[in-house]
């Protein structure tokens, strides 16, 4: 066999970083010894797996179809070492979240998991859907737990959990009187709203289709405490996952607002590529993710003892 792992680690850290240097760093090599390996791997076979464009390397047709089935050599290899070496753990996993799961869910799944098996480690990126999705699709994370759907057609989703959006807005509020809202009087409101890109705002979005063009954006955040502050100051009014409401709603500091027209459902899924290895920690954890929500028939339902 020319090849070594340790050149697919090369290629595959230089495909996820963009550059030499950046993988070298990430790899805890010189960059005249990452740089070394990629091109030697290159001219073992005769081939070019980057398009070189200005400082940065993307991959080429050729590099885009090895990556997967690098990916997965290096997760099977990384399960053997850590057989032969009598570890108990899953070796290291990367993982991305959506904000919401990122946020109010997935520290504690972590943290159990962690707990459980203490040999394992585990890197929780939290960004948008859009985001975690490029991260998937491009093999920078093993899996990831997110709001709504996913449309990549190269990308497996399996529902998690459901969900609800729900509109809030402050006690001081007209609308917290009558806890209760048309499509019309929604409408003559301000918003404020997660960013383009989020699943959040993707659901809110399909909800309101019908009178987008009415629809007044006062301010747009990335993150959903952000927006509760910013709700409970008057702004406007906004719309996000009862999960992350649950508590300012028992606190009386924010008040929900019922929208029998609006179809506020979504789910949380599981996410990750087709072409990629699903290890036994992958397995594990979504395990553990169903065990940990188990009984809850959406996700403002999951126990107290796992979210205070």
């Amino acid at each position: 066999m020319k090849h070594t792992l340790r050149q697919l680690e090369v290629f595959v850290a230089t495909a996820r970083a963009g550059t030499v240097s950046k993988a070298a760093e990430h790899l805890a090599m010189s960059q005249s010894a990452a740089s070394s390996s990629l091109a030697e791997f290159e001219r073992q076979f005769d081939v070019r797996l980057f398009d070189r464009v200005g400082k940065s390397l993307r991959l080429n047709e050729l590099g885009q179809r090895l990556l997967p089935r690098a990916v997965e050599l290096l997760a099977r290899a990384e399960d053997i070492e850590d057989l032969l070496q009598g570890g108990m753990g899953f070796g290291s996993m990367r993982i991305g979240a959506t904000l919401t799961i990122g946020n109010y869910l997935g520290t504690l799944i972590v943290a159990t998991f962690l707990q459980r098996h203490p040999e394992s480690r585990i890197h929780l990126s939290v960004h948008n859907t859009a985001t975690i999705v490029q991260q998937i699709a491009g093999f920078e994370l093993d899996m990831g737990m997110i709001e709504g759907s996913c449309h990549h057609p190269d990308l497996e989703a399996v529902p998690w959990l459901h969900d609800e959006l729900v509109v809030f807005c402050a006690p001081s509020h007209p609308l917290a009187s009558a806890r209760r809202a048309s499509l019309d009087e929604l409408t003559r409101q301000p918003w404020i709203l997660r960013e383009i890109g989020s699943g959040t705002r993707e659901t809110f979005d399909h909800a309101m289709r019908h009178v987008a063009a009415r629809i007044d954006v006062r301010l747009e955040l990335e993150h959903t405490e952000a927006i509760k502050r910013a709700v409970e100051s008057g702004l406007g009014i906004g719309c996000i996952s009862r999960l992350a409401l649950r508590e300012a709603f028992r606190r009386g500091s924010l008040v929900p607002v019922d929208t029998p027209e609006l179809d506020l459902q979504r789910s949380f899924h599981f996410l990750w590529h087709r072409q990629k290895f699903t290890t036994p920690g992958m397995r594990a954890f979504i395990a553990l993710c169903r065990e940990m929500t188990a009984g809850a028939r959406t996700s403002d339902e999951i126990p107290l003892a796992y979210i205070p």
